[in-house]
């Protein structure tokens, strides 16, 4: 069966919203990741503003994923990115629990072990993002949470 995004591929011109009007795509990704992404896009450039120099984007481990790695001078950051559309009910920063630092945790280890330990000290920063209009806010929490409990570096 061939995949169903090679039956996606858009067309130029009118047939375009002809084929998409009579064969919309049947299949959808879980949750649209829009907002994510265009999330950490911001947050990247909000921390080059503030004079972090962004390592990595989207660090994949076998724990997890880390949104941004990032370096603050001499100090390696591990960076959560946390976007809402409004913060009416929660700061976006309540959603990191316990079981989301722990494997925030586990893949910076995993991330620093795959860089043979270098002797740099590691904090974890939280970028929260609320898109009101007429523009983003952004609030960068600093330190936000420690190495989890049985781990140490």
């Amino acid at each position: 069966m061939p995949s169903p995004y090679l039956i996606m591929r858009p067309m130029r011109g009118a047939w375009h919203g002809l084929l998409w009007r009579l064969a919309p795509p049947r299949y959808r990704p879980l949750g649209d990741g829009t907002l994510g992404l265009a999330g950490e896009t911001a947050a990247a450039r909000f921390l080059k503003t503030r004079g972090y120099k962004i390592l990595l984007r989207r660090y994949q481990s076998p724990y997890g994923e880390i949104d941004l790695v990032c370096r603050d001078g001499e100090t390696l950051v591990f960076v959560e990115v946390k976007s809402r559309e409004s913060a009416e009910h929660a700061r976006p920063s309540d959603s990191i629990g316990s079981a989301k630092q722990l494997h925030i945790s586990r893949s910076a280890l995993d991330y620093l072990r795959r860089l043979h330990n270098p002797d740099v000290a590691a904090r974890f920063d939280v970028v929260e993002i609320v898109w009101a209009p007429p523009r983003p806010s952004f609030n960068l929490i600093q330190d936000a949470f420690p190495l989890s409990e049985p781990y140490r570096y």
